[in-house]
């Protein structure tokens, strides 16, 4: 069996009112659906883990096999936890890529070759149990909003540097979204005006200079000119292997120009992350992904910094930023979480 998380409080009452606790044998299952991995949560009433259960997605097998291999994930972790299906109150999902929230489909997921995946039509008939989608990110940050480095404030902005850069916000105990679909795409926002050509289509986003695959390639970059000799030992100019890992260990090993590289990076997500202060004025900003793990200290100084010389007098004082602290179970307790407040009626 997996190794236990640390016990969790309860979410906060505008997260997780008491109406939706029917029963203490009632649990909930929190999904998470990634490019390569997914995993099934299940949680007891009181959102403690019974069991969780990981399995690589391959997308690439098609979509109905895909929404199978959720179907017998989600059941392995049901048998691990020995729930049957007639306990389940409610299952959250956490999914890539543009969504009907309402209707609780997957328009297009690029990383599975998905599109148009009704995915809560397939679980409700599967379990016959409630079940909502909701952006992978915005419910991570509603995970730290629930439970984690987010909890009691008012308004929570996550930023998630990896593969691009993901951004969510919790107002109030909601996730921002727009009409249809998710939004606070802070990945997007512009902070260089003729910066290089981002993966969108367009030019100087923070995604495509301060993401891990911006970052990896101007630390290749820094290998190839002589510059970086530690990570130069450690991976070469090898893009796939200049992973969060490496660059930390290089830095620690006295790589100078990987750390200016890292600081340059959280100087640009903090001019985004002051944009969007001016614009909701959150109390905490957390970031997480595999970057910031592997260098939490560098990425919260630098970016708080940063954040603070881009933001008028006003609001210079007015938040904080921290690190993640759930790890890879922010998406499914979020999800789980955010499906049991979303059942709630207006």
């Amino acid at each position: 069996m997996n190794s236990p998380l640390p016990p969790l409080e309860a979410p906060t009452q505008s997260a997780m009112p008491e109406a939706m606790n029917p029963s203490p044998d009632r649990v909930y299952i929190g999904f998470d659906l990634g490019g390569t991995k997914m995993m099934a949560a299940v949680f007891d009433a009181e959102f403690n883990i019974l069991s969780r259960r990981r399995r690589k997605t391959r997308g690439n097998e098609g979509q109905k096999a895909g929404l199978e291999r959720i179907g017998e994930t989600i059941d392995l972790a049901l048998e691990e936890a020995k729930v049957t299906h007639d306990r389940l109150a409610a299952i959250g999902v956490g999914c890539p890529g543009p969504l009907d929230l309402d209707k609780g489909i997957i328009f297009d997921a690029p990383n599975l070759g998905w599109k148009n995946v009704a995915i809560r039509e397939f679980l409700e008939k599967r379990y016959n149990s409630p079940a909502r989608i909701a952006n992978d990110v915005d419910a991570g940050v509603y995970g730290e909003y629930s439970f984690g480095a987010g909890k009691g404030a008012r308004c929570v902005l996550g930023v998630f540097p990896g593969t691009g850069i993901g951004g969510g916000c919790v107002y109030e105990g909601k996730i921002i979204r727009g009409t249809k679909s998710s939004c606070m795409e802070i990945g997007h926002v512009q902070v260089l005006r003729d910066g290089p050509r981002c993966g969108c289509g367009l030019r100087g986003c923070v995604e495509g200079v301060a993401s891990r695959l911006a970052i990896s390639a101007a630390a290749a970059a820094a290998v190839y000119r002589g510059q970086a000799p530690k990570l130069a030992a450690l991976v070469g100019t090898d893009l796939k292997e200049i992973r969060s890992s490496a660059l930390a260990e290089a830095i620690k090993e006295g790589d100078t120009v990987i750390e200016e590289i890292i600081k340059d990076a959280c100087k640009h997500i903090g001019v985004a992350v002051g944009a969007v202060i001016h614009l909701l004025s959150p109390d905490v900003i957390v970031l997480g992904g595999g970057l910031v793990e592997a260098m939490p200290k560098l990425f919260v100084g630098e970016v708080k910094d940063a954040a603070r010389k881009n933001v008028m007098d006003t609001y210079r004082d007015t938040f904080k930023v921290v690190a993640a602290k759930l790890g890879d179970d922010a998406t499914a307790l979020g999800a789980a979480a955010w499906a049991v407040a979303s059942l709630q009626p207006a």
